[in-house]
């Protein structure tokens, strides 16, 4: 199921899911007389997945890499109120209630459109080659004293997730946030163009997915696509959030602007930031101490999420705040009280074999500017002891990725870490190019360096586990935290 939050009134009910879509409402069975059961069914939630279902969801039977249709009795076992279908199945329960629509996906984009409009809230579309779900999490929090908020609570951001995502926008929230993907030219069009966003918010464009893509201008020219689908704010332009500092910040305000004649709200440290950090000093407690000049008012909290890109992606959140009118203030204060997440930065304190260490877990994924930024957060930490790196390979760089790869070299060395132990066939190069002293291991898979981290960590030190979901450099975080005592 997809766990969207649940809403005070029905999301949904079977006369307005029917008029919606235009499918057909039928129920199996002879049902006794005056009971229609196909009528009179409400959705609380929509899910494509039996496996995390909530009773009072819509399942939706997606044929993807699985069949959906073939799961709708257990769908309905799990307490479905409802299946969106394309066909019945011969074993559907008697008297549980089907919507027929000629095609599923198109039926849920169908909803999800209905929920936009029906919805008088500020959306908020958020895309970047990293950063998009810590943003997207930011927003949440940073919204939530200001109105009710509704966000996917996973990185839901493809063409199934903004649909499910969308289709769940309760009436009466006061602000939708929605992530954004794509790893193809063409991808964010269609999304953006359903979602429809308010405030578009672009965290930064670098180099992932590069399989897909010639150079990072093609990539910066598809990430500028969610502005085809931005819309105003009363009588004002949509937003476009930029990161002043990136190279491709001029390519993406001019898109910006050719597109949906947005408003530019520029942040980052460059001087002509209308969102400038001023400076960035990380504390030993892992609560960072962010000053900014907000179009020329100057502003200072603390961050405990980890690394100088959040205190970034942080930027970018407080200009969607002011955009929509909520408060700044709240806004800076429920910032404060955020703690990292498993995958995103979150801090273990473990012991192994007696002595102290801390984990930082960045394992959720990996491309080479989240890795760049990852690698430069650890070296700027305060530390006791030694500086560890645990790095996974990154996948999807096409031609690229040998060199993609090799290039970390240089930003560790630059961030003086002090052992470096590396996963995969792609990072052995890399490795290997270290200086010596810098060479904690190397394994064939990220599993493998549970052992040789535990025997060089000493007291004090901090490790930083990353790469992409591919590397299982999760794993190595699992089995480290179950080992420390």
């Amino acid at each position: 199921m997809v766990d969207l939050g649940r809403c005070d009134m029905s999301l949904w009910n079977a006369l307005e899911a029917a008029a919606n879509t235009g499918g057909a409402l039928c129920a199996k069975g002879l049902m006794p007389e005056g009971e229609l059961p196909e009528e009179s069914w409400v959705a609380e939630g929509l899910s494509i997945d039996t496996r995390t279902i909530q009773p009072g969801d819509i399942f939706v039977a997606i044929k993807d890499v699985r069949d959906g249709h073939d799961f709708v009795r257990s769908a309905f076992a799990a307490g479905a109120s409802a299946a969106l279908v394309s066909r019945a199945p011969k074993d559907t329960p008697d008297g549980k209630p089907l919507l027929l629509v000629p095609d599923t996906l198109a039926g849920l984009r169908d909803l999800a459109a209905a929920a936009r409009d029906r919805c008088f809230g500020k959306l908020i579309g958020v895309t970047g080659s990293a950063g998009k779900t810590s943003t997207k999490e930011m927003l949440r929090a940073a919204l939530a004293p200001s109105g009710k908020v509704h966000a996917a609570q996973k990185s839901f951001n493809n063409h199934l997730g903004v649909p499910l995502t969308l289709a769940a926008l309760p009436k009466d929230a006061d602000f939708g946030v929605f992530e954004i993907g794509m790893n193809h030219a063409g991808e964010i069009t269609p999304l953006t163009d359903l979602v429809r966003p308010h405030i578009a918010i672009v965290t930064t464009v670098a180099a992932a997915h590069l399989e897909f893509f010639a150079s990072v201008e093609e990539i910066a020219e598809a990430k500028a696509e969610i502005f085809s689908g931005l819309r105003g704010i009363g009588n004002n332009m949509g937003v476009a959030i930029l990161p002043k500092d990136n190279p491709y910040f001029d390519l993406l305000a001019n898109r910006a602007t050719q597109l949906a004649a947005a408003e530019i709200i520029s942040f980052g440290t460059d001087a002509g930031s209308r969102i400038r950090m001023t400076s960035y000093e990380p504390q030993p407690s892992g609560l960072n101490t962010v000053h900014v000049d907000f179009d020329g008012t100057p502003l200072s909290f603390q961050l405990g999420l980890t690394g100088q890109h959040q205190a970034m992606n942080a930027l970018a959140v407080l200009g969607a705040v002011k955009a929509v009118g909520g408060s700044l203030d709240k806004a800076i204060a429920a910032l404060e009280a955020m703690q990292p997440v498993e995958g995103r930065g979150a801090r273990h304190q473990l012991r192994i074999d007696g002595r102290k260490v801390t984990l930082i877990d960045e394992s959720y994924n990996a491309n080479p500017a989240s890795m760049a930024v990852s690698i430069s957060g650890l070296g700027a930490m305060p530390i006791q002891g030694k500086r560890i790196a645990v790095l996974g390979e990154m996948r999807e760089l096409g031609e690229s990725e040998a060199a993609l790869h090799l290039d970390l070299a240089n930003a560790l060395e630059v961030a003086k870490i002090d052992l470096v132990f590396a996963a995969g066939p792609l990072m052995k190069e890399m490795y290997e190019t270290l200086p010596e002293a810098m060479r904690g291991g190397f394994a064939a898979t990220a599993l493998d360096l549970v052992a040789p981290v535990k025997d060089a960590a000493m007291a004090g030190d901090i490790i930083m586990a990353k790469g992409s979901n591919a590397s299982r450099v999760g794993l190595f975080v699992k089995e480290l935290i179950a080992s420390g005592t």
